[in-house]
Parts: structure tokens; C-alpha cells; sequence
């Protein structure tokens, strides 16, 4: 099969009426490693913001249960990605989330900020690191896929349009506090948990490396030096180039039916999330 054979098949599809199968075929087939990676990094630029922190701090399920947290959004988000949000198992998944987020008070402008990261940080994850930088169906896709399901989290005043305002949110919001500093670092510290113990200096540095100096200053994380950030840099984007070179993937790849640490022996979507005393 040609490299290029499902970006043939995304250029044919109207990224209006067929998000959902754009986004899936571009998260599954072309970008797997790259979709993951950014919304990783999507939900860590949230951190940043006091109003979001302190919320997750005050329930501490990042300090006390912080690979569950991150299981139980991977697992809920690709299950809309991999299924759509039509679905019986995308319907369940956005029901949970749903129930999950309705039992506190949350400003329909962090909602909005929220997913205005996970729309735009993919795009730019695949600008700096991609073996492609998406297409204009994608970039589109990516959008409407997004405004729908925040129309269906009941979010108000999402843009009509493919526009970003989460730059601007970003400038406004982002500022150093201590719930920052802890969520990120429980956030931090669970990265560096997948890797053997004495490789954790050098991940914490790579982490850093990733993020803009904005970033770097709300968690009061260390700066690191040009040279760190060049190496990462490279690193991810020879990457990139390699993912290029290599025959386009005959099978999607599937979060949802990989092993994750916090279910190892599967799941059902309405026992995803904490308990109903926190977040």
C-alpha cells in the first residue's frame, strides 16, 4: 500500500459531513504516536491555568491516583476518536464524561479552552514532529469533530468557524501557583514512572524540553538549556522522518484495545472516572 494511500482517501472526504471518519483514519492509521503525544501535552497545557489546577488539585486525583486519571481520559477520548461520537460505545463515553464534569462548577470558558487544546495542539504537534504536517481535511476535521462533541458536553459559544482563541485564553490565564506546581508535577512524575529509575532525570529533562518557556514558568518547572531543547527536538523529528519512510499501517491502531496499567483485565465505559467524591 502506497505511504500516501489514506491521505488519497482523506482528500476525497468532505471534512464537513465525514469528521468522524477523517478523524479516525488520521488518529488510527497516519498518526497514532503523534495524536497521543500531543494530547498529552494538550492536557498538561491546561494545567497551567489556576482555575483548572485548583479544581483538580482540591480532589487529588492527580497526586494520589495519577495513572488512573490519565487511563481513564486516554481511554475515554479514543473511545470517541475510534468509535465516533454517535456510537453506542462514543454515546457512553460521552455520557460518562458528562456525568463525571456535572457535579461541580466548571466556567464555560475553561470548558472552551479545554477543547480549543485538543483541536489545536495535534495540528501543531505534527508541524514541529509529524512525518506530514496535516492537510486542510484534517486541520477541518479535527474542528468540527471537536465542536460537535462540545456542543454535546453542553459547552456554549464554541466558534462556527475554525478559529483558535486559546492562545489569547492562554496569555490571559497562565500565571504560577502552587496547584499548578502540584498537578503538574504528579502529572510529570507519572510520565517518568513509565521509564526505568535511572533514566528519570533525563526524562523530566525531555518533558521540559517540550514545553514553551509560558509552560514552564506557571508549573515554576526548570528551564533547559538550548542545547537540551535542540537534542529533543531532533530527536522527535528524525522520528518523524523515519515514520515517513516506512509502508502505511494496514491496521488502525486502537488505544482502546491496548493494555492499560489501571485496567489489566479490560473495562466498561460507565466504571471509567473516579468515584463520585471527586473529579
Amino acid at each position: 500500500m502506497s505511504r500516501y494511500a489514506i491521505l488519497h482517501e482523506i482528500e476525497k472526504l468532505d471534512p464537513v459531513k465525514d469528521h468522524q471518519r477523517i478523524v479516525f483514519l488520521s488518529c488510527c492509521y497516519e498518526f497514532p504516536f503523534d495524536t497521543t503525544r500531543a494530547l498529552e501535552f494538550a492536557l498538561f497545557r491546561t494545567f497551567c491555568a489556576p482555575s483548572i489546577s485548583a479544581l483538580l488539585d482540591r480532589t487529588a486525583e492527580f497526586q494520589e491516583r495519577a495513572q488512573k486519571r490519565y487511563d481513564d481520559t486516554d481511554l475515554i477520548i479514543n473511545e470517541l476518536i475510534e468509535s465516533g461520537y454517535d456510537s453506542e460505545r462514543g454515546q457512553g463515553a460521552l455520557r460518562r464524561m458528562n456525568q463525571q464534569h456535572g457535579r461541580f462548577v466548571i466556567a464555560n470558558l475553561d470548558f472552551l479552552y479545554v477543547l480549543s487544546t485538543f483541536i489545536f495542539e495535534p495540528i501543531r504537534w505534527n508541524e514541529r514532529f509529524g512525518w506530514r504536517i496535516m492537510c486542510a481535511s484534517e486541520r477541518l476535521a479535527c474542528f468540527y469533530f471537536w465542536r460537535e462533541i462540545g456542543r454535546r458536553m453542553n459547552i456554549q459559544d464554541i466558534p462556527a468557524d475554525y478559529a483558535t482563541f486559546n492562545r489569547a485564553y492562554e496569555k490571559a490565564q497562565y500565571r504560577f501557583t502552587e496547584t499548578n506546581r502540584r498537578v503538574g508535577s504528579a502529572t510529570r512524575e507519572l510520565f517518568v514512572s513509565w521509564f526505568p529509575k535511572l533514566l528519570a532525570p533525563l526524562v523530566r529533562k525531555t518533558i521540559y524540553a517540550l514545553l514553551d518557556d509560558s509552560l514552564l514558568e506557571a508549573f515554576g518547572f526548570d528551564r533547559p538549556s538550548p542545547l537540551v531543547r535542540g537534542i529533543v527536538g531532533g530527536v522527535l523529528r528524525s522520528r518523524g522522518a523515519l515514520a515517513g519512510l516506512l509502508p502505511a499501517r494496514r491496521h488502525p491502531r486502537l488505544r482502546t484495545k491496548i493494555p492499560h496499567r489501571s485496567y489489566p483485565n479490560g473495562y466498561v465505559i460507565g466504571g471509567l472516572g473516579p468515584p463520585n467524591t471527586n473529579l
